[in-house]
């Protein structure tokens, strides 16, 4: 056994990250399900594991590593088999550059429209004083919050995100004229990083309005055609483990409210 408990929310896309490092290099792991409608996130318990009060977070043989992408480059790090860093210095730098991108620029775009979509709802029936109150146990995002309401992000803030998440399909288009994956012919971390926001792109029915606008196109390329359903397969995704995933739908979103 890998003494591997990971602490997650099916509809988190940073909790996707890592259960798609997971089951990438087939690494068996017990779930433990974190209620984010719930606000179990924000108990003292799972503070005391995080104290971000975000999901995920990764529990090894007593040994807690919290932040999606140090949780997946720490499996790199302690189980190297099936790799999914290069193992070549300058590449793996790269690899790394493309994430710090991903973590900078569409990770954070991708939460204003889903937030608007999803989540503001369930925050509309609070009196103004319980909303405050809401934002305020936030360890990490009060001002995100605030700046959210209770009627949602601007047509300002969702244009902004719009346009880093434009820049990062015209990146991403670049990068694979020629190879399959980003970072060249192997499937990488950044691949792994990008997928969730992608998918939810496509929740929100963003894709082919961005993708419209981008100003170059990419040829076929079938090996990647013919690797894209080991990222997209739905218990990877939403699933709770490698062996007993289950598929999630919209409504499962709406009511979860699990945005990382």
């Amino acid at each position: 056994m890998t003494g591997l408990t990971l602490y997650t929310t099916p509809t988190s896309t940073c909790s996707q990250k890592v259960r798609l490092a997971l089951a990438e290099k087939q690494l068996p792991y017990t779930a433990r399900h974190v209620a984010l409608d719930k606000a179990e996130q924000l108990t003292d318990w799972y503070l005391a594991l995080n104290p971000n009060g975000v999901v995920p977070t990764l529990d090894h043989n007593g040994h807690i590593i919290i932040d999606s992408s140090v949780i997946t480059e720490y499996l790199e790090d302690v189980f190297p088999d099936r790799p999914l860093r290069p193992r070549d210095p300058a590449h793996a730098a790269h690899m790394r550059a493309w994430r710090a991108y991903i973590d900078e620029v569409p990770t954070p775009a991708i939460r204003p429209p889903s937030f608007n979509a999803f989540l503001v709802q369930g925050f509309a029936a609070l009196t103004p004083e319980q909303f405050a109150a809401a934002a305020a146990k936030r360890p990490l995002r009060s001002h995100f919050y605030r700046k959210m309401g209770q009627t949602g992000f601007d047509q300002e803030t969702i244009d902004a995100a719009l346009a880093d998440l434009r820049q990062t399909l015209e990146r991403m288009n670049a990068a694979l004229l020629n190879h399959p994956w980003v970072c060249g012919d192997m499937f990488t971390l950044a691949d792994i990083s990008l997928t969730p926001t992608i998918v939810r792109m496509e929740d929100l029915h963003l894709g082919s309005r961005l993708i419209r606008s981008t100003k170059q196109r990419r040829p076929p390329d079938t090996r990647r055609q013919q690797s894209l359903p080991r990222v997209c397969r739905s218990e990877w995704l939403c699933g709770g483990s490698l062996s007993a995933g289950r598929r999630h739908s919209q409504s499962d979103a709406v009511r979860d409210s699990a945005f990382c």
